[in-house]
């Protein structure tokens, strides 16, 4: 996103909140998580989320073909707003995070691989730690199932701009599934784990088939 661009919704979220204290008017916040933070849709973004939600490109294996449904919004960081983001993974098929700026330290965000219902809670493999600092205006496009948190902001404010996609086939097809190798690291781990050993059975049944041939 163009500077431009991010001063301009800046602006817009700025007055959002001005009026919502002005007015005491009582307004939901984006998440669970967050104290802080508006839901664009609140205020005249749905078309514009709409439009950055069109490409269907990325991630087709979780949904990402189809997706057609969004929760857009703000969350703001710093030492007189939340601090830092606990590890979880997003209610979405894909999210975008978008750093908007302003002048912050800290605030990195840390991933820890992809995981399925079943597996949210397992080991991170070596493999799967992958840590990232925002660069304003630039986007961490990835699989709402990878698990991830933000570290605190040291100083500064920190504003990002989230876009979580969901598609409603997607969330259909997987209340019959029980494997999801395709995606969820731990399934895949599971299922080499399985083959190796099938392959190791069968190895050793064949080797017990010659020896009692040979004898």
């Amino acid at each position: 996103m163009q500077p431009r661009f991010c001063e301009m919704l800046l602006a817009e979220v700025e007055n959002f909140e001005k009026w919502v204290h002005e007015t005491k008017f009582k307004i939901m916040r984006p998440s669970t998580m967050n104290k802080y933070g508006v839901v664009l849709d609140d205020f005249g973004m749905k078309t514009i989320l709409e439009k950055l939600m069109e490409s269907k490109v990325f991630f087709p294996e979780v949904g990402g073909s189809n997706l057609d449904s969004h929760h857009g919004f703000v969350l703001e960081y710093g030492i007189d707003r939340d601090a830092d983001l606990g590890f979880h993974v997003d209610d979405s098929e894909v999210s975008s995070n978008v750093g908007m700026g302003k002048q912050f330290s800290g605030g990195e965000l840390f991933f820890r691989g992809v995981r399925c219902d079943k597996h949210v809670n397992t080991e991170t493999q070596p493999e799967e730690i992958f840590d990232y600092s925002h660069v304003p205006g630039r986007a961490v496009l990835h699989r709402g199932r990878h698990r991830h948190g933000a570290r605190a902001t040291t100083s500064g404010n920190r504003i990002n701009l989230l876009l979580w996609c969901r598609s409603s086939v997607f969330r259909e097809s997987r209340k019959y599934q029980k494997d999801f190798s395709s995606w969820c690291a731990e399934c895949q781990r599971k299922k080499k784990e399985r083959q190796r050993q099938s392959v190791a059975a069968i190895k050793m049944d064949l080797l017990r088939r010659e020896g009692q041939t040979a004898t």
